[in-house]
């Protein structure tokens, strides 16, 4: 198998719980050139969403938001919901403790602030899909995911990885840096294209969370690179439903 074709399907593997085929034996340069094909996993993602939509189109557009909104936890198995989680529970009990804050994110137990946060993140989704459906928008609703995790890219571009292990430490280790600078920009300029009301929203999210991240951990982990997916997607999605 060549490299950029097991480097895509180790994007899938890692980004959603899509079946692919098995993979040889793995090397840390992968999971760097992997990273190139997180936008292309969001577009899969975002055709796969918008299945629904565009099979039963005279069907009630609440019915429909909240089918996408599940389907979105399943396809991806709820990974980066989970960052959001382990993200609100580690910023809440760390108390400005950096050791105590990693000790709380590596915590698979969920506490009250994460599953308030989980609601908040899923709520805002479900309700700004229901106006974009309304709308008949779901041609933005396919790019949500790709915005997403082209954020990933320009987090792992930006921020130390606080983590000396694990595979997102391969990831960032192994990131060749200029393509995705490029890929990084693209994705930036076609959301601006899309809808420039929505990408201001989702900037101004990406720069607070990286802010937060600075300031208690000294840089990113995979969990808040999970976080930053899904507030970075509920960004875009609210921008958009804001200015209609």
């Amino acid at each position: 198998m060549k490299p950029f074709t097991t480097a895509f399907f180790l994007a899938v593997s890692l980004l959603t719980r899509i079946p692919i085929p098995t993979v040889p034996k793995l090397a840390d340069p992968d999971f760097g050139r992997s990273t190139l094909f997180y936008p292309l996993v969001g577009l899969i993602i975002g055709l796969i969403l918008c299945l629904p939509i565009w099979l039963f189109p005279q069907a009630d557009a609440l019915v429909l938001a909240a089918i996408v909104t599940a389907l979105w936890a399943a396809i991806t198995g709820g990974l980066h919901l989970d960052g959001v989680a382990d993200g609100a529970d580690a910023w809440l009990g760390g108390l400005g403790d950096v050791e105590k804050t990693h000790r709380i994110l590596k915590d698979p137990l969920v506490g009250a602030a994460g599953a308030i946060a989980l609601v908040a993140v899923l709520l805002l989704k479900f309700a700004a899909l229901t106006v974009l459906i309304k709308h008949q928008l779901s041609w933005l609703i396919v790019f949500t995911p790709v915005l997403g995790r082209n954020f990933v890219l320009l987090l792992f571009l930006t921020t130390d990885y606080v983590r000396a292990s694990g595979l997102a430490s391969a990831a960032v280790k192994h990131l060749p840096e200029k393509p995705a600078f490029w890929l990084v920009l693209l994705v930036i300029g076609i959301a601006g294209l899309l809808a420039w009301q929505g990408l201001i929203l989702v900037l101004i999210s990406f720069w607070l969370l990286r802010r937060l991240m600075l300031q208690r951990l000294g840089g990113c982990t995979g969990d808040t690179a999970g976080a930053c997916v899904e507030f970075g997607e509920a960004a875009w999605l609210i921008g958009i439903a804001l200015s209609l």
